[in-house]
């Protein structure tokens, strides 16, 4: 059994602001410059992650003493492979609409690089709970970002939010291109590290002695 240096609230954080996958970490770029155009696909492509991560995740940690290292790569390819395909055939059976826009990435998130990272560097070394909590934080770090851009992009390249007329105007039809998610990434990621250098600065000072 792994030591646990976290506490369960750290690991489940952890994916959620100090490691996000997308505005901290800088992984899965392609689909979540790709298919946020709107709210619904970015909602559609996070609850897809967070299933497959902790279904995925949870069956490493409970395998993980019956897998030999040297063959622990092709096992996580096959343990990803099986979940995504459930929920490919969900997606594909009830939302076929936006299904039509997300199938291919669904597939790809077999090779998702943080969800094959956090499989080898937390799951195959510590117990099923935390490597549940693990999972849940970094799939809803991801679902947030993919809803933030998402929702931006959707909000003001359409005046639009789940379909729904919001604006009332003549939106920015640049929100609509690709480039606008980078935008969006960047500016999410300058307010992540802005509000980490913040709390830093407020814990030195709080442990310089009076």
């Amino acid at each position: 059994m792994a030591i646990q240096q976290k506490t369960n609230k750290e690991i489940f954080l952890n994916g959620i602001f100090n490691e996000n996958p997308i505005f901290r970490l800088a992984l899965s770029m392609c689909p979540a410059v790709a298919i946020t155009t709107n709210l619904l696909n970015g909602i559609l492509m996070g609850v897809s992650v967070i299933f497959v991560q902790i279904c995925a995740n949870s069956t490493i940690a409970l395998l993980k003493d019956y897998i030999h290292p040297r063959v622990r790569l092709p096992i996580y390819s096959l343990t990803l492979a099986t979940y995504v395909t459930v929920i490919d055939l969900i997606l594909s059976a009830y939302f076929p609409v936006a299904y039509g826009a997300l199938g291919l990435f669904i597939k790809l998130i077999v090779v998702f690089t943080f969800i094959t990272m956090r499989l080898d560097v937390f799951a195959r070394k510590n117990t099923v709970f935390p490597t549940f909590l693990d999972a849940m934080g970094m799939g809803l770090g991801f679902l947030w970002g993919m809803m933030v851009i998402g929702g931006v992009r959707e909000l003001l390249g359409s005046g639009t939010l789940l379909g729904y007329d919001i604006l009332g105007f003549k939106p920015m039809l640049f929100f609509v291109l690709p480039a606008s998610g980078f935008f969006i990434i960047g500016f999410m990621m300058a307010i992540f590290n802005y509000t980490e250098r913040i709390y830093k600065e407020k814990q030195s000072k709080r442990r310089i002695p009076a």
